[in-house]
């Protein structure tokens, strides 16, 4: 990527999205994040298939991943022809180190996101160093896509699970619509002890279609920071590279 020299945190986001986008081979199909991290692993993963002549197909999260990815002469596929997925590379807000739990979703692709997580045999987040947590919802609140008819019902049980939820808006106040034209209620509820019973809360809610814990679901996270580069995986915890 070209243009002005990256801040600190630019500049590790993109250190990790290197080192993950090693990890695509010849013949994947691969899911596409949304957010300022997976965006330098779409331009990685260009720069490989003009330079190393690297062959792959993939599936973006947002409209505005799919743009860029055609931008970069990555050619894209579908469900259709892809319904499993090889791997999926994206960015997180917040991650719990111990279980590789996630809040993703702000921003805002966390329906497409989480139908191509799903669909992955591999998962791997990138992200700088500053995501990790003791436990969720510490540092974001939790993004719960919501159909617009009765929203209001949506929000209103929402609190009822002990969040303080705010309709996701623009500066001139109109409401955020999802790439799915739905709406976002961010729910701040502080730490989360129980995601897993949180996440069955809020699926049963009439009305949700879709929340931003990602539970159960990264096989590898890959973080960059100023003591290196940081991978995790579930079941060997931790492996650390030297200082970049």
């Amino acid at each position: 990527m070209t243009g002005q020299p990256l801040d600190p945190a630019a500049l590790f986001k993109q250190q990790a999205a290197i080192q993950a986008a090693t990890l695509v081979k010849d013949g994947m199909a691969v899911g596409l994040g949304t957010g300022s991290t997976a965006t330098f692993v779409v331009a990685e993963l260009g720069r490989r298939i003009r330079e190393e002549g690297l062959r792959i197909c993939a599936i973006p999260t947002s409209d505005a991943t799919e743009a860029q990815a055609r931008e970069e002469g990555i050619p894209l596929t579908s469900f259709g022809e892809h319904p499993d997925l090889d791997i999926a590379i994206d960015g997180a807000d917040e991650i719990e180190p111990g279980t590789l739990n996630l809040v993703k979703g702000r921003g805002g692709a966390l329906l497409r996101e989480k139908i191509v997580a799903a669909a992955a045999k591999q998962l791997v987040i990138v992200a700088d160093a500053s995501k990790y947590v003791e436990h969720l919802g510490m540092l974001c609140p939790v993004p719960v896509e919501v159909v617009p008819f009765g929203w209001e019902s949506a929000a209103t049980r929402l609190a009822r699970l002990g969040a303080h939820v705010a309709p996701r808006k623009h500066r001139d106040g109109s409401f955020y619509l999802t790439d799915e034209k739905n709406l976002i209620m961010d729910c701040v509820f502080g730490p989360i002890e129980d995601p897993d019973t949180l996440s069955q809360s809020i699926y049963g809610i009439v009305g949700v279609i879709e929340h931003g814990l990602f539970l159960h679901m990264a096989t590898q996270t890959i973080t960059a920071g100023p003591e290196g580069i940081k991978i995790l995986e579930p079941a060997r915890k931790q492996a650390t590279q030297g200082a970049l």
